[in-house]
């Protein structure tokens, strides 16, 4: 993990020295000593701290002093107040500015050292916090991989062979395929699982914030930028960073990544110090990235980085022998989300289904039934209770070679179109203001279904 700064303030060099001998026994951790409080205000304002330890008394610029200068900063920044001369009065006015803690001189080393350690701890899990409730735990495409086709069931072994090593992967496959999903199996089966998976949409985050959130950025680093901020590839140290729709990357941070993937090095936005991180690269793409490499809209060399292996999804088209087992977990699933137990598919909505091309995958599939579920009248889903351009699309095997229903359903409304407009203009004598009005529909409406149908209304005056 990156090295955390403390700064530690004290008129008196003896009290410095003794702080900064106890704290050497905190791993990662940099202290910074300086016995002048104006000093130490400067580097509070030139520099990035997780923690300030200061003395209370001193001169020129006293412990409260530096604790308001240092909550102005980065109002989240951690303050441990020291004193020789402790009373109610102080410690109350110290919480109220904000300080984290208080501690009374001399103090044994051990309540230093669980005391600093607490509270980096809490900074680091802050930051942490943030991360999560921004992005990184998203919901799961759908529950659990399903699928008993001879090409799913090669991805599933593919997934088992490549989640045992620590090579970076490429995932490919139309949108709605499950690509999120596989990426989460390789890392629940690989050695990285104790750690942390973090997904990004590199197609959803405006390239001007997008480098931010990759790789983190400092206070001031740009407009807006009040505290530091850990970036995600940071956060994903020692586990799985998962970037979907990896072509979307802008050139400029294409370059930047390669190099971080290459050296496992990382440079937060406006800083000049490097920090080592250790993860394992899962990328995704519904696009060709070898066709984005042709065009110079994607580096070859991150292609070749990122492609050490490849899983490839196949579309659900491709598949259609997974698509009962599927429906039938997405109608247990969201059948219990809305309290609608039992429901069922019919023979001929199954057919249907299955003879529809889904050209969003498993996703519109899940989206398909979810919807059926909550229109159907019966705990038995029938193929009026699917949508109706699922239906019509449908490829349905039949018997014969003559139209189907919704062929001779279209013509019958066409027949009945043209004889009911045919049979009121004679009644109205071609006065199309009468005919609509009785027809219930506006003149523009009625003047579109003559021209549909080839009526003229003069010939019924």
């Amino acid at each position: 993990m990156p090295e955390l700064r403390v700064l530690v303030v004290d008129d008196e060099p003896g009290m410095l020295e003794v702080c900064t001998d106890i704290l050497r026994e905190l791993p990662g951790v940099r202290v910074v000593a300086e016995s002048d409080s104006t000093r130490a205000r400067t580097l509070l304002d030139g520099g990035t701290w997780d923690l300030l330890m200061t003395d209370l008394c001193m001169p020129d610029v006293d412990g409260l002093q530096l604790l308001r200068a240092a909550r102005e900063q980065d109002p989240e920044l951690p303050v441990l107040m020291l004193t020789a001369f402790p009373s109610v009065e102080t410690a109350v006015e110290s919480m109220k500015h904000g300080a984290a803690d208080y501690l009374t001189k001399p103090f044994l080393p051990d309540d230093l050292l669980h005391t600093v350690q607490r509270l980096l701890d809490s900074r680091q899990l802050r930051a942490e916090n943030r991360l999560l409730r921004r992005q990184v735990e998203r919901g799961h495409t759908f529950g659990e991989m399903i699928g008993q086709s001879a090409a799913m069931q090669a991805v599933f072994e593919l997934i088992d062979r490549v989640a045992c090593s620590d090579v970076d992967v490429l995932i490919t496959g139309e949108t709605g395929t499950g690509k999120e999903l596989v990426a989460r199996s390789i890392h629940q089966r690989s050695q990285r699982a104790g750690g942390r998976f973090v997904p990004v949409d590199c197609g959803a985050i405006p390239e001007e914030l997008l480098e931010s959130q990759l790789f983190g950025h400092e206070r001031g680093a740009f407009t807006g930028a009040h505290t530091r901020s850990m970036g995600l590839l940071e956060f994903a140290h020692r586990g799985t960073f998962f970037m979907d729709e990896i072509a979307q990357l802008a050139p400029r941070l294409q370059a930047k990544l390669l190099r971080a993937l290459q050296e496992r090095r990382i440079r937060r936005v406006g800083s000049t110090q490097e920090l080592d991180v250790d993860v394992r690269i899962l990328a995704a793409t519904a696009l060709d990235l070898q066709a984005e490499v042709t065009a110079q809209r994607f580096r070859m060399d991150l292609f070749y980085r990122i492609n050490v292996a490849h899983v490839h999804l196949p579309a659900l088209r491709q598949r259609v022998e997974d698509i009962p087992s599927l429906a039938a977990h997405f109608l247990t699933r969201y059948g219990a989300e809305m309290q609608r137990t039992g429901m069922q598919l019919d023979g001929g909505a199954l057919e249907v289904l299955c003879g529809y091309s889904w050209p969003g995958n498993v996703r519109e599939l899940q989206n398909v039934i979810k919807r059926s579920i909550a229109l159907a009248r019966r705990e038995c889903i029938r193929v009026e209770d699917l949508p109706e351009h699922i239906v019509t699309a449908a490829a349905v095997p039949g018997t014969g070679e003559g139209p189907g229903f919704f062929d001779l359903r279209d013509q019958h409304v066409a027949n009945f179109e043209q004889e009911y407009l045919r049979q009121l203009l004679k009644s109205c004598r071609g006065n199309i203001s009468q005919a609509a009005g009785e027809a219930r529909l506006p003149r523009g409406t009625f003047y579109r279904l003559l021209g549909r149908h080839g009526l003229d209304p003069s010939s019924y005056r």
